[in-house]
């Protein structure tokens, strides 16, 4: 007989603030335990240095986390000029220091280099694997191995402050981007050093986080009204699917696409992914236009 699952069927995301000093799995842990939730999953690892939006994603949701790990993400970072860490922020130790500091103009040259595709060699201290094994992991035995360039797109890099030994930037950026990279290389073309002092993720997609919630906050929603105080704060798994277009099947159409066949559907698109919703405008899952007049199922949710 098998085991019976633990934990409450909640669906949803939660759009946590993420507090500094907290890996980005530690973070989920806690919010887990507070729902009671059976599942539940991160939208991708912010540094444990980082604060801001971790979209989180409970029970059925997790189906949309991969959507949400491939969006554009926007930060606000703060890097200090002179000094290079092993981990690129201020949590690693002294490599190299550089008694160079950069003027402003020198600053926006780097940004105007920057802005747009580049390529970028991924840190030793992230979450990407060698032959089985993360990089951080190597990283703290003293190892380095070889890391490929990613391809990565800045499409906005903006300078908010600068003193001349410090410098506060606005970065909207595609999935992948490493920050940390991103300051090293912008010192590097100032011909100087630099490590991240303060980074907080304010976008993930279409979540900009003006609803988000701290962990004490849900803590205190939780003494006060319990899990439905808490599962009122949770977004619905298709708000975070909001860029496609969303299409409403009949009674017969949703039947078919509910069992994995396409049915016609009136005012289909000619092509691409829709977000499909039945008669009674519940969420059905995402399917696939084909040739304006009919949909097929792509990603359902049951």
């Amino acid at each position: 007989m098998g085991r019976r699952a633990r934990g409450r069927r909640v669906d949803g995301i939660l759009l946590l603030d993420k507090p500094g000093g907290l890996t980005s799995n530690q973070s989920l842990q806690r919010v887990k335990r507070l729902f009671d939730a059976r599942k539940a999953g991160h939208t991708g690892s912010l540094d444990p240095l980082a604060t801001g939006l971790l979209p989180l994603c409970l029970g059925h949701a997790t189906k949309v986390s991969a959507f949400l790990l491939d969006a554009d993400k926007r930060y606000e970072v703060t890097a200090k000029f002179g000094v290079k860490t092993d981990t690129a922020d201020s949590q690693g130790e002294v490599v190299e220091t550089s008694s160079v500091r950069p003027d402003a103009a020198s600053v926006e040259a780097a940004i105007r280099a920057l802005t747009g595709p580049i390529e970028q060699i991924p840190p030793m201290y992230s979450a990407l694997k060698h032959q089985g094994r993360r990089l951080y992991a190597l990283a703290r035995e003293g190892k380095e191995v070889e890391r490929p360039a990613r391809s990565v797109v800045i499409h906005e890099f903006l300078c908010t402050e600068f003193d001349g030994e410090a410098a506060s930037f606005e970065v909207h950026c595609s999935k992948g981007t490493y920050i940390r990279t991103l300051m090293e290389d912008l010192a590097a073309k100032c011909g100087t050093l630099a490590h991240v002092t303060r980074l907080r993720r304010t976008l993930v997609g279409p979540f900009d986080g003006a609803n988000m919630l701290t962990l004490e906050a849900l803590e205190a929603l939780s003494e006060q009204g319990g899990h439905e105080a808490l599962d009122a704060c949770l977004v619905p798994a298709d708000a975070a699917l909001g860029h496609w277009p969303a299409l409403k099947l009949d009674q017969r159409a949703a039947f078919l696409v509910s069992n994995g066949q396409s049915a016609a559907v009136a005012g289909a698109p000619a092509e691409g992914t829709v977000r499909l919703y039945d008669q009674n405008d519940h969420f059905m899952g995402l399917g696939e236009a084909e040739g304006g007049s009919r949909v097929a199922p792509k990603r359902l949710f049951k």
